[in-house]
């Protein structure tokens, strides 16, 4: 039960920060292209990997902390639902390039930022 009521905690943490940053992108870019999202997903996963490292293979933290973090803070955080909307929303339009531009920056930036997650944890 613990675990659960870490997982939520997390949650809506993750999905209060996600709005506010996702927002705060729009505010500075613009919403011609799904830059919010974008931006949350590579942080996200420049912070998973991060937070696997130290978490688990550095510090060994309890099982609810862990799951708290990873599963309810990040997975609220990351919008993988929300950039699978936008790129059909984009294609939907006619925006070919911009849709196949989301899909391949989201795809190569986020495991660039877990890469380079995995090895800035791995430094600590």
């Amino acid at each position: 039960m613990l675990q659960l009521t870490a997982i939520a905690v997390g949650g809506a943490a993750g999905a209060l920060l996600r709005f506010a940053m996702s927002n705060g992108v729009y505010k500075i870019l613009g919403r011609d292209f799904p830059y919010g999202t974008l931006a949350v997903n590579v942080l996200g996963s420049l912070l998973i990997g991060i937070l696997f490292i130290l978490l688990i293979e550095k510090l060994a933290v309890a099982a609810e902390w862990r799951a708290g973090l990873i599963v309810g803070l990040l997975g609220a955080f990351t919008t993988f639902s929300t950039f699978s909307l936008e790129t059909f929303t984009l294609l939907e339009d006619g925006a070919f390039v911009k849709a196949g531009l989301n899909v391949l920056l989201s795809v190569v930036l986020c495991l660039l930022a877990t890469w380079l997650g995995i090895s800035l944890g791995r430094q600590l």
